[in-house]
């Protein structure tokens, strides 16, 4: 159910790049009007990114998707009836402070219910739907664009979030009060579930702010999920605009490459593992499997002088390579602080990527409207995964546990 969920959200921020030849047509939108689009809905989904996770721990896993849910799904279908490009920006704001809610709500489930040595396999199970619901998108929504008005696309999205609820609201419980267990399962599960010692103190994001290894990662997070942002949301607009595809072509191409991107979710964590397996350490097989993804970045340079089947698969390339990266760098902070201090740790850095989209896509808007073109924002976009592991490399030399002001020993990696 939640990797279902994660498909819908991907199906739903997708929408509007597909749909905005179809959208033009009836409203106007520039280069920069478009980037002002997708930084409306990063702006919101960074803030929430940070914070979702303390609401949805106050209103509980149950209620709390509940709410996210309705609320992008509502989001999303507002978008069909914009009747001029402040109602899109509105609806994309909107649709963000939902969805930032969403990854905080999917690792809340998943804690609830898996003990610690199956979070993993059933987090990975979980993003899958991401790279479903990017696959899906291009051909749902330009079959969609084919028989119906583009209004229908955003209606039908966000109609499949609003049933997922019903689903979500009939079978999800958590463990100590689900109808269909007993008493001794109840107990089962609770020894089962049971969390390990790794202490209860609580840092504020104040002092984790005053680690060098916060900085590194929101610093890293930052630049590579600007160039993440930009391949997610712009690739429709450069296969339309620069190589003049109508709907029919785009979303013939526009599904390949997060196939990519699920092989790199996949490929880096077993690569990284298998490095550990071979005897390295920690900080070796982390930083070879990050230097590894990053190398593959820079092929986009060659996607403006390429002809169309290569430059659709440097994207392939691209989005296989920042899934590997991306696999890596989410599990430093679990290298680097306690395990009850993550959460608050990788909503930080999901608030830095999420204003790295702001940014560069505000930057890529108006390199395309004031004359530099798709070339310079390749250049930048194919560059900044390599900034992104120097900083790792300069700032952590070596990745080593910190010690927080309350804490007498290093936590455990």
């Amino acid at each position: 159910m939640v990797s279902v969920a994660i498909a819908i959200s991907y199906l739903d921020r997708q929408a509007l790049p597909v749909a905005i030849k179809a959208i033009e047509q009836d409203i106007p939108i520039s280069n920069q009007q478009f980037a002002l689009l997708q930084t409306a809905f990063l702006l919101t989904y960074a803030i929430m990114y940070a914070v979702g996770g303390r609401v949805i721990d106050l209103l509980g896993t149950r209620r709390g998707f509940i709410l996210v849910m309705v609320f992008w799904s509502i989001a999303c279908m507002g978008h069909g009836l914009a009747a001029s490009f402040v109602m899109l920006a509105a609806c994309r704001l909107l649709l963000g402070a939902g969805e930032g809610g969403g990854f905080p709500a999917a690792t809340r489930a998943m804690a609830e219910w898996f003990p610690v040595r199956e979070r993993t396999r059933a987090m990975g199970i979980i993003n899958t739907g991401s790279a479903v619901g990017m696959i899906a998108a291009p051909l749902l929504i330009t079959g969609l664009l084919l028989v119906a008005n583009w209004r229908w696309v955003f209606f039908v999205a966000g109609g499949a979030g609003l049933l997922w609820t019903l689903w979500w609201r009939r079978q999800y419980f958590p463990p100590e009060t689900h109808p269909r267990l007993g008493d001794a399962e109840r107990a089962e599960l609770r020894d089962l579930l049971a969390p390990s010692a790794v202490g209860s103190d609580k840092a504020s994001w104040a002092t984790l702010l005053r680690f060098r290894e916060t900085w590194a990662l929101l610093a890293a997070k930052f630049l590579s999920d600007g160039a993440w942002y930009f391949y997610l949301f712009w690739l429709p607009k450069y296969l339309y605009d620069a190589r003049a595809l109508d709907i029919k072509a785009v979303g013939g191409f526009a599904w390949m490459p997060p196939i990519g991107a699920g092989l790199g979710s996949f490929i880096g964590g077993w690569f990284c593992s298998w490095l550990l397996h071979r005897q390295l350490s920690v900080n070796a097989s982390r930083k070879i499997a990050m230097g590894v993804s990053a190398v593959i970045m820079p092929l986009m340079l060659f996607v403006p002088a390429a002809p169309l089947g290569w430059a659709v698969a440097f994207f392939c390339g691209a989005y296989f390579g920042h899934q590997f990266w991306a696999t890596i760098i989410m599990t430093l902070p679990a290298d680097l602080f306690p395990k009850h201090l993550v959460g608050s740790v990788a909503g930080l850095m999901g608030c830095a990527g999420g204003l790295g989209g702001v940014a560069f896509s505000q930057l890529v808007g108006w390199l395309l409207d004031s004359g530099p073109g798709w070339g310079m924002v390749f250049a930048i976009a194919g560059s900044m995964h390599l900034a992104s592991f120097g900083i790792i490399c300069l700032i952590l030399p070596t990745l080593r546990p910190v010690i927080l002001p309350f804490q007498s020993q290093p936590a455990t990696a």
